[in-house]
């Protein structure tokens, strides 16, 4: 990479690092749900222009129903998993297990779009898993009144979030093929505020959350969705998708410093195990650790393709 690019991802991943210092701060005065239809409303309002000005806003008629659907799983489901996580986790682990998500890509996209595994991904896999349930058998607990509350939920819901991620990378690849990067990150952000907007009228706080938590709300949207969204594209476009996929690496240990650092969370030896052998399993999964030229395995069995 250029100094600028490496830069520009550096900075990526403190932006979306510092998105779990806000989910922490603001979560709990909103509440998940209204939480996250202000944070997509926010971006969407924020990338309308700029797609309107690059002329590209035609797209999202023509391509409404996947643009939605992906909507759902990249900005909708995954945000609200993470936001519900925020009430009871640090924003330290649950950034941990957002670093899954290259984990359940590659599985997603062998079972359904037939990718084939090599030998070294599907150690990587096992490692990274290995790595989860560890962790999680460290942290999650279901019962409400243990330290933290019931923290098992927390813990799926970061692992759904992580899941909604890897599907949604091979649901755009397969339905959205072709269209405009940023007219794919505008329509989401669309998609996922007409599915959010009847369940916040509805779950909307009865007190009015605070300035602080408006300003939570607000980086959120436009700085950690609206603007990392044009990061990531631009980085995607100039350095490859197997060089901006490093930022994975990153943004757990900025998220890490950021809630040492405002809220005062600890970081446990756990946690940091965890956090290494995950990175590693995902390492192996993207490729980023060479291993010559192994043997694949067999194709997934044909599936019917998801609506």
């Amino acid at each position: 990479m250029k100094p600028r690019d490496l830069t520009e991802l550096v900075l990526l991943a403190a932006i979306w690092g510092a998105s779990f210092l806000f989910m922490r701060l603001a979560a709990g005065p909103f509440g998940p749900i209204a939480l996250v239809a202000v944070r997509v409303a926010g971006a969407a309002l924020f990338l309308l222009p700029l797609l309107a000005w690059r002329g590209q806003a035609a797209w999202l008629p023509r391509r409404a129903a996947p643009l939605f659907v992906a909507g759902l799983f990249t900005s909708a489901l995954p945000f609200l998993g993470f936001s519900y996580a925020a009430l009871s986790i640090t924003a330290g682990l649950s950034s941990i297990f957002n670093a899954t998500t290259p984990l359940f890509g590659a599985l997603i996209a062998w079972l359904w779009l037939k990718d084939r595994l090599t030998w070294p991904r599907v150690l990587g896999l096992a490692i990274g898993f290995a790595g989860v349930v560890g962790l999680a058998w460290d942290k999650a607990s279901f019962r409400p009144e243990a330290p933290g509350g019931a923290t098992g939920w927390a813990v799926l819901a970061c692992l759904a979030a992580a899941l909604c991620y890897g599907f949604a990378a091979s649901y755009t690849k397969r339905r959205l093929a072709g269209v405009p990067p940023l007219a794919v990150a505008t329509g989401t952000q669309l998609g996922a505020t007409l599915a959010l907007l009847l369940p916040a009228w509805w779950w909307w706080p009865e007190t009015m959350p605070s300035a602080s938590a408006w300003a939570s709300a607000l980086a959120l949207a436009l700085v950690c969705t609206g603007l990392a969204y044009i990061l990531y594209f631009r980085l995607m476009s100039r350095v490859g998708p197997t060089n901006t996929i490093t930022v994975t690496f990153l943004i757990p240990a900025f998220a890490v410093l950021w809630g040492w650092s405002f809220l005062d969370e600890a970081v446990t030896p756990a946690m940091l195990a965890g956090s290494a052998v995950i990175l590693v399993g995902t390492a192996l999964v993207t490729g980023l650790i060479p291993r010559g030229k192994p043997k694949v395995l067999p194709q997934a069995p044909e599936r019917e393709s998801a609506p």
